[in-house]
């Protein structure tokens, strides 16, 4: 198998990863960097951002995506397609197989691989991506300013983005699949008590509709009951907000995470227990999964990596 070694391997091509190869190359580290199955990651499926600072017009995900990918390209990124199947992070130089067919032997590594957000599996969800489905209430909740929404979830972020909503839109639906909410008893009063929140429990979301875009949802209540109910309900947006799964699979072996598969980081910091590997992004972030934090954490993460390897 074909060997190569470098100084800083970047795997992964959101904020998170482009952000550290443009610090990671002006640091001169000649990173070589990873752009795995979906070039610019979650934000390319988004089709508006307004939350990013120096956009005041807001721009397309693919588009800031594009604009920071130049950006690490200008200072000499080394931009490759290619997925990581494999790591070795017993010792160093630590060694991630591309491809399962070439070995990169790397002094650092930056883990910024991202967090999938689950979906129901509907068809109907890929159909209306980015014209009313989406994963992020507070990336994508201002377009439904006096709206009618739902959110599908029954846990914590359930909750959590109902009542986010709940701020900007008119009429909120929670549709919980269980006749009860899993979420922590403080959130299920909050969203019990606001008024502009209806729950509909034992409620399954089995398709959308609309011209162009959402305009309704398909439910079904006590879905394989005797009594089953089914109806439509209008709707401007569709919101998921069932978990999401970090992408951090291959690291689990040498790499401490949560019970999600998130990874886990010094406090404060990038740093894994592994010294010179580092996470940035949606990887090692429950909680935030934003655009920004997630280019924050890249930025600290190059910075990281290059006091290691002066050390």
């Amino acid at each position: 198998m074909e060997t190569e070694k470098v100084k800083c391997l970047i795997i992964g091509s959101g904020p998170a990863g482009y952000t550290a190869a443009i610090y990671a190359a002006r640091a001169n580290l000649s990173p070589v960097l990873y752009e795995g199955l979906q070039p610019g990651g979650q934000l390319t499926t988004t089709t508006d951002i307004e939350n990013f600072p120096g956009y005041p017009e807001g721009v397309s995900g693919t588009q800031m995506m594009e604009d920071l990918r130049k950006q690490a390209e200008r200072f000499g990124t080394d931009l490759r397609f290619g997925i990581a199947t494999a790591a070795d992070l017993n010792q160093s130089p630590y060694k991630v197989t591309i491809d399962e067919e070439k070995v990169i032997e790397a002094q650092t590594i930056i883990i910024a691989t991202g967090a999938t957000a689950k979906y129901l599996g509907l068809e109907d969800e890929k159909k209306y991506a980015g014209m009313g489905v989406s994963a992020c209430a507070t990336c994508d909740g201002f377009f439904y300013r006096k709206k009618v929404v739902a959110v599908v979830g029954g846990g914590d972020t359930a909750c959590e983005e109902a009542e986010y909503l709940a701020g900007l839109a008119s009429k909120v639906y929670l549709i919980v699949r269980k006749p009860f909410l899993r979420a922590s008893k403080i959130m299920q009063e909050r969203v019990m008590k606001n008024e502009k929140i209806e729950a509909l429990f034992e409620h399954n979301a089995v398709g959308l509709f609309g011209e162009n875009g959402v305009e309704g949802v398909h439910l079904v209540k006590r879905m394989g009951e005797a009594d089953e109910e089914r109806y439509d309900v209008a709707i401007d947006g569709f919101f998921l907000a069932i978990g999401h799964k970090p992408n951090s699979d291959i690291f689990k072996p040498y790499l401490d995470t949560d019970k999600v598969g998130y990874i886990m980081t010094e406090p404060g910091t990038p740093r894994t227990k592994v010294p010179g590997v580092f996470a940035a992004g949606d990887v090692a972030d429950p909680h935030y999964r934003q655009a920004i934090t997630a280019a924050a954490t890249g930025c600290m993460a190059a910075i990281e990596a290059e006091r290691y390897l002066l050390n």
